[in-house]
């Protein structure tokens, strides 16, 4: 990194966004393929186990990845000129 180029850091918007975009379908395929392994436990109890479960992968391992995602692509619209 050259010293005129500031670092790409994502706003707190970006990361929302990203957060969703990663938390939406996460929930639906839970819902979807353990809902019905969970048969009739408590709708509190799939809530735990459905987040112990989501929110771990989320955070830690697919929006990393997505800003990671967003930061480079970022970059290439810099290098064109485009942003």
């Amino acid at each position: 990194m050259t010293t005129d180029q500031k670092p790409i850091i994502p706003s707190v918007h970006i990361r929302a966004l990203a957060t969703w975009i990663v938390i939406f379908p996460l929930v639906a395929l839970g819902l979807t393929y353990l809902g019905p392994l969970m048969g009739t436990l408590h709708p509190v109890l799939k809530a735990f186990i459905l987040t112990v479960i989501i929110v771990p992968l989320a955070v830690y391992v697919l929006v990393p990845q997505l800003l990671k995602l967003y930061v480079w692509r970022v970059k290439r619209w810099r290098e064109r000129g485009i942003r």
